[in-house]
């Protein structure tokens, strides 16, 4: 546990983590709030709740294709500051959309918010792969697991707790000083312009349409003929069928199965134990990334979340199936963190935002998919049970197929490297 926190003495990354958890929490309390403001203000209309959930979502395929390019196109930090100083601006012009009580002017806000936060993440990481040392990779994926786990637990109660108290006024004004607070911490990082800027200095005047889908398409390119990294990136598209599985599978069990009388309140139970369950996982997977080489690590949490996921549709007691998705939730940060600690060991510095430009993308792409095949097939075509059998047996399968795969693409990746031109 020492090892993990001694990589804070890391000035700038130390400034790094902290900006994106305060940038995180900008992103939910204030989103929280309002949601719970337009189902009091507007009860007869929960359409409008919903497009506030899609106003996450719609943003990030709009932009998609931008993100990576900006991130080694131009400098990384500013990039980085500039989203959350963007971000405050922008949510003190929600708070003149909620005074004006203009759905569609509030709407567009969030949609601008949302989409400018997308390019927050490729360059942070992209900073963070520049500062760090190939070992501290993994500690990093790990902490970050963490910080998303206390988010998953208490990100809702806290935005919840500021709405009762400060309204939704102070909650959005709380959002505000989170995103200042974390474009200040970004402003004092000292990192070199290797680092910021290690494709050169490109001046946003030099951007096309023509261009940028060149670079956009040389990321893909990059990670096809990369082996290992495809392999790789592939395992965050199976993030993305886990994600859409769980997010209804879960609810219907509960509703169809083993609380039909009180489904609501037991789904309430199991997201705390899933997200205690994370939490634990988290601080196991940083751990067991110092002692466990990552390829293993991550064959041993597909199997385990696959076997897990299967034996929750066999179970019968509901007490017995939250053991089964504390396992789930308890196995999946070590997946995250093995991925996601590979990456910046093999992925070109040049490269690093284009490549974490495709992830969400393909992440997104895949949980939408699988919830269309999902509403497609069941109940009518498919049982509850199979569609977990499907998502379980799907991680195991893509368990196995690693374990022939990845101990030959590692020896390779040692031997060659894949050229940016």
């Amino acid at each position: 546990m020492k090892k993990m926190f001694s990589i804070f003495q890391n000035k700038n990354y130390a400034l790094l983590f902290f900006a994106s958890f305060t940038s995180q929490m900008g992103g939910i309390i204030g989103l929280t709030a309002l949601l719970f403001y337009l189902l009091d203000r507007f009860s007869n209309q929960p359409a409008y709740a919903t497009m506030t959930e899609l106003m996450l979502s719609l943003p990030t395929l709009a932009v998609f294709f931008l993100v990576g390019v900006f991130a080694d196109k131009f400098d990384r930090q500013k990039i980085a500051k500039n989203c959350d100083w963007i971000c405050m601006g922008l949510s003190i012009v929600l708070l003149l959309s909620l005074y004006l009580e203009w759905m569609p002017f509030t709407f567009a806000v969030l949609f601008l918010r949302n989409a400018v936060k997308s390019f927050f993440t490729p360059a942070q990481t992209s900073l963070i792969q520049g500062i760090l040392s190939e070992n501290e990779y993994s500690l990093a994926v790990g902490l970050n697991q963490m910080v998303a786990s206390l988010f998953m637990l208490f990100g809702n109660g806290l935005g919840v707790f500021c709405y009762w108290t400060l309204g939704v006024e102070g909650a959005v004004m709380v959002d505000a000083a989170s995103f200042a607070l974390s474009g200040l911490l970004i402003q004092a990082c000292r990192i070199s312009d290797a680092v910021r800027m290690p494709n050169g200095k490109h001046s946003i005047r030099q951007l096309n349409i023509a261009g940028i889908w060149k670079d956009f398409t040389l990321g893909f390119t990059y990670i096809l003929n990369h082996k290992l990294l495809l392999a790789l990136v592939s395992g965050f598209v199976l993030f993305g069928v886990v994600n859409g599985g769980l997010s209804v599978m879960q609810v219907f069990i509960l509703k169809y199965k083993l609380a039909p009388g009180n489904y609501e309140e037991m789904s309430i139970v199991l997201g705390i134990v899933f997200g205690a369950g994370f939490l634990a996982g988290s601080i196991a997977a940083s751990l067991l990334s110092q002692k466990l080489k990552l390829y293993q690590l991550l064959i041993l949490a597909l199997i385990v979340c696959g076997c897990a996921t299967i034996s929750g549709s066999l179970v019968k007691s509901l007490w017995m199936y939250m053991v089964c998705s504390c396992f789930i939730a308890v196995s999946l940060p070590s997946i995250n963190v093995a991925i996601g600690g590979w990456i910046p060991n093999i992925v070109n510095p040049k490269m690093m935002g284009r490549v974490q430009g495709w992830i969400h993308p393909l992440m997104m792409l895949s949980q939408s998919l699988t919830l269309l095949f999902i509403a497609w097939l069941y109940p009518a075509w498919i049982a509850l049970e199979s569609l977990y059998w499907l998502v379980g047996g799907s991680l195991i399968a893509v368990g196995v197929f690693y374990m022939i795969i990845l101990p030959k693409f590692l020896a390779l990746n040692r031997t060659a490297d894949v050229s940016v031109d």
